[in-house]
Formats: structure tokens, sequence, C-alpha cells
């Protein structure tokens, strides 16, 4: 086995026990040190991580954007690959990584990845979430702007460039649990956005939904991804809804 690039790969945790080990597993070939930044696992999370070499530190939650930078900072190499616990690397990806190095990693300061979502054991053909750019191999001096959710990596002043990489998600252990997500992610932003005072209009929600599956299922044709597609983007459009009718909540009239 080739040896590992100066690399450091970053994961934040909690309770990933069922998939931190494919995450770990598929960065080891390609990264000098993995660093797993867990806040608070009840699981065998912590332990299946140390199992495969990586270090493993402790943070009380604080949000993804800070949690995300406090775990790269950690990093002691000049590149940072950053992965979700429901995230991996197939060997095509990680020769990828390889060639970018030996060729022309230092042509950019952020390098794209394309993300490939799976929904419930089906890998998503079409649509935005079958080849999403992702901002997830960078410079170690690079942040996360500090926002409550959506976490952006800040790249103002950087140099991005497109990679071919793709980059595996599997993004629900159940149907219910994803919805879940999307719940907690719609009230988180509804928080954020109220500190702006604006209302939106009772048609800006559906609006945003119906928008959301024009783009994905007709424009981007998701339509291909047949049932399994649906469900996932049905999901996604209930989202666009929810998230301005709880702002609209938040910012009613006395």
């Amino acid at each position: 086995m080739p040896a590992p690039l100066p690399l450091s790969g970053v994961v934040i945790t909690l309770n990933e026990a069922d998939r931190i080990g494919r995450c770990i597993a598929s960065m080891r070939e390609v990264c000098d040190e993995i660093i797993v930044l867990d806040s608070g696992s009840t699981d065998e999370t912590v332990s299946i991580a140390r199992s495969l070499g990586a270090r493993v530190k402790h943070r009380d939650w604080d949000g993804f954007a800070r949690q995300k930078n406090a775990a790269i900072e950690r990093a002691r190499h000049p590149w940072v690959l950053l992965l979700d616990a429901d995230e991996w690397l197939e060997p095509v990806a990680r020769d990828e990584i390889r060639k970018l190095f030996a060729s022309n990693i230092e042509s950019a300061d952020c390098w794209l990845l394309q993300r490939r979502t799976h929904f419930l054991g089906h890998a998503m053909r079409a649509g935005s979430f079958a080849r999403e750019p992702v901002h997830r191999l960078f410079r170690q001096a690079m942040r996360h702007g500090d926002v409550p959710v959506h976490e952006y990596l800040d790249v103002d002043g950087w140099n991005v460039r497109l990679s071919s990489i793709a980059l595996e998600h599997d993004t629900a252990r159940s149907e219910d649990e994803y919805s879940a997500k999307l719940q907690r992610y719609a009230r988180l932003w509804a928080d954020a956005r109220a500190t702006r005072g604006k209302r939106p209009s009772a048609l800006r929600g559906p609006a945003a939904g119906a928008a959301y599956l024009l783009k994905n299922l007709v424009l981007r044709g998701g339509f291909v991804d047949g049932h399994a597609g649906w469900r996932f983007h049905r999901l996604h459009a209930r989202y666009s809804v929810l998230k301005y009718r709880l702002l609209r909540e938040r910012l009613r009239p006395g």
C-alpha cells in the first residue's frame, strides 16, 4: 500500500457507531492522520474510531461550524480532508486524490469534491444531490463561517477549483430520521433568520417548495430516480415550506 499523503482527515461525531468505521477506513489510505472530534457519544463511536487509528478528542457541542473549526485547528498538516461520519471515499476517489497531490494540488486553496447522495440504499442519478460540489479538501488555515445551520467554508479571498473526485453520502438511516433532521434544520434556520426581522409572505414557503420540486425533478432530471428519488425530494420540498412557515411564526406581530 502506498504511503499516506501529508493530509489530515477530520470528522466530527456524535453516536455514529454504525457509520464511522466506513468513513475512517476510506480515509486511512490517503490521510497521514485522522482526527475525530466527538461531542459525547454514548455508543461505540469513540472505541471504533480509536481501533482504526484515529486520534479522538472530546469537545462539548457548540454548533456545526464551531465544532468543525475546532477539529480543523487540531490538524497538523497543511491540507485537510473534511468528511461527515455518513460520508466515504470509494477506491477510485482515493486514487484521484493521490493524483491531485502528485500533480497540481497547490494550484488552488480549496478543491470541490462532487458528492453523491444515497437515500435508503438508492444512489441518486440526477437532481441537485447526484453531483453536489462541496468544499471538503482545503488548506488548514481555512475556516467555516459562524452560522448555526448549513455551515459553509469561508472561501472569500481563496482560490477554489472543481475536482473530479467523488464523495459518497449515505444521508439517512430511515425516512423518519431524515424527516426529523430536516425539521431540526428548519427550526435552526428560522431562528437565525428571525434576527433579521423581515417576515416573509404567506406564499413564500409554498413557492419555495414548488420551485425545489421543479428544479430537481424536472429541470435536473430527478424523475429518473423513481420512487426513492420522489420520497427524498418530497422531504426537501416540505423542508422548504416548513422553514418559511416557522419564520413567519417567529415574526408574528404581537
